[in-house]
């Protein structure tokens, strides 16, 4: 199986599965001289991680991130950093009734098609477990990105579940942590509670629309045509286990927009720099950040697995019934809020370094 890796300057390969021994990442690219140890990643990885409420699966995995290699007397050294995540609750035999069996939505089909063998516990690598190793490499590049563009900020929160979306007009970004969506609406978060307990005591689950916001994004990231910042967001986020669609700034919104409404229109600042009315382009024109707040949004589809019986088909192409057993998110959008801010730092990171290689610093001057 190829192209386990992303990025360009800043590269992450993750590896392992969702019921192997342990799984984790290797990224080459970090700077040297950034200040790292395993509890910087451990803060993030802790956000992520299974067993939080009874909205995510209760399968119950510390999560504790290992550094291997590439960090001495906590700084990293420019080489090559051994992100290592034991696995510890594995049940496999949750399992063994669909070794036989494609579970409808899921990998399975595919994989058997494409490889000819295929890890039933829990999925293997197309497992949403593969996700914690994306995170604990984004935070590596959070603690570069601290030391190298100060005041760069990246947050991840849940805007729609199922039909629900979030009222705008009552964002409370301070919400956030303060429930178990990472929604930053509370009258949200008490509706979607009670929504989602109804669909997990029926055996069903449900998709979601998770956004992040990068503010603080410094103007001149990205490249035109084939290295636009956009395209590698968009890359990223689609990267992410059951991601069906990405979004920039407006989106798919913008195709009921006239180009009046949505332009982005741009008036002197008090200091020199560009002052734009709105932000429909989500901070990026022609591929290249403006300095406005990247926004990014992805649909997350529902969890594959669940109680309810499916029709499905063998190994052996014989008609059957399904039911997946075991311990699964009812919204995996959740979970996905962290790992999308992950992603986001590993892209804008990447873009910071590509930017410095090439540029330097930005040539255009305004006044």
């Amino acid at each position: 199986m190829s192209v386990n890796s992303f990025g360009h300057l800043f590269r992450v390969t993750t590896w392992g599965e969702s019921h192997g021994p342990a799984l984790g990442a290797t990224v080459d690219g970090c700077p040297p001289g950034i200040g790292l140890d395993e509890a910087m990643l451990q803060v993030w990885l802790d956000r992520r991680k299974p067993g939080q409420s009874r909205y995510t699966t209760q399968r119950r995995e510390p999560d504790q991130v290992r550094i291997l290699s590439g960090v001495f007397e906590g700084q990293t050294t420019g080489t090559p950093i051994q992100l290592l995540i034991e696995n510890t609750d594995q049940r496999s035999k949750d399992y063994s009734e669909i070794a036989e069996k494609f579970r409808p939505g899921h990998a399975d089909i595919t994989y058997w098609q494409k490889y000819g063998i295929r890890d039933y516990r829990g999925g293997g690598r197309s497992s949403a477990r593969e996700t914690a190793a994306r995170v604990a490499a984004g935070g590596v590049a959070r603690a570069a990105l601290a030391e190298m563009v100060p005041g760069l900020k990246i947050t991840g929160y849940m805007v729609q579940m199922g039909p629900h979306r979030i009222d705008r007009t009552r964002f409370d970004a301070g919400e956030i942590k303060y429930n178990p969506f990472w929604v930053p609406d509370a009258t949200a978060a008490e509706l979607w509670a009670g929504y989602l307990d109804e669909l997990r005591k029926s055996g069903n689950s449900v998709g979601a629309v998770v956004e992040v916001t990068a503010a603080g994004v410094p103007a001149g990231l990205g490249a035109p045509v084939y290295g636009k910042l956009d395209t590698d967001l968009a890359a990223a986020a689609m990267s992410i286990n059951a991601v069906k669609g990405v979004e920039i700034g407006e989106g798919m919104a913008a195709a009921e927009l006239t180009g009046e409404a949505n332009a982005d229109e741009i008036f002197p600042g008090n200091d020199g720099q560009p002052v734009y009315s709105s932000n429909h382009a989500g901070g990026i024109l022609g591929g290249i950040s403006t300095g406005q707040d990247v926004v990014l949004r992805f649909a997350v589809k529902p969890t594959s697995s669940i109680l309810n019986p499916r029709q499905t088909i063998t190994r052996t192409g014989a008609a059957t019934e399904i039911v997946t057993k075991g311990r699964h998110d009812p919204c995996v959008g959740i979970r996905a809020v962290p790992v999308g801010e992950a992603m986001v730092a590993c892209v804008l990171l990447d873009h910071v370094l590509l930017h410095r290689g090439q540029i330097g610093e930005n040539r255009g001057r305004i006044g």
